[in-house]
């Protein structure tokens, strides 16, 4: 990538694509033809598996105001708990104050080129994939990555910060 075709791109794209170059990642933001605003979405239109969806998570810490990512995987749920004891009590975030805060509308926030460094923290979850996909700035913008990538462009740590998947029925015979 030149620099001339980020000019056709959304701007939160062309955001994500700037940094991603910046920190010589070997992958651009990809437009994918329909939207990818959910996990499901994003995993429905690349073909891969939901738990390969990196999805960003934004909280509001109580205390400060300050924005908490959480990047995890697809078929995991943040544990407001966990997250809280990490970094202090966090609630949910409003799409203005996620707007205001990333510059990105929900659905398309990526876990790199916020507005406003957020405190970042990781899924270990998503650990259990080579590839995985992130929003690049806007619901059709996705980008690839392997797990320690994020690690590396988020400079965040990996942490236990998904709800306990449910355990499988006990099969009887």
């Amino acid at each position: 990538m030149c620099g001339a075709e980020l000019h056709a791109l959304p701007q939160g794209v062309q955001r994500v694509a700037g940094f991603l170059q910046a920190a010589d990642h070997p992958h651009a933001p990809l437009m994918l033809d329909g939207a990818a605003r959910t996990a499901q979405e994003a995993a429905d239109g690349l073909g891969v598996l939901l738990g390969q969806i990196a999805k960003s998570v934004i909280f509001k810490r109580q205390e400060d105001g300050v924005a908490v990512l959480v990047v995890t995987s697809g078929d995991r749920r943040v544990d407001e708990k966990k997250v809280s004891a990490l970094v202090g009590k966090v609630g949910r975030a409003d799409p203005d104050f996620v707007k205001a805060q990333t510059g990105f509308s929900i659905g398309g926030v990526s876990p790199v080129a916020h507005l406003n460094p957020p405190v970042t923290l990781l899924d270990q979850d998503l650990w259990r994939f080579e590839v995985v996909w992130a929003a690049a700035g806007h619901p059709h913008a996705v980008f690839p990555l392997a797990p320690e990538d994020l690690k590396r462009l988020t400079r965040a740590p990996v942490a236990d910060v998904a709800q306990t998947p449910p355990a499988c029925p006990s099969e009887t015979p």
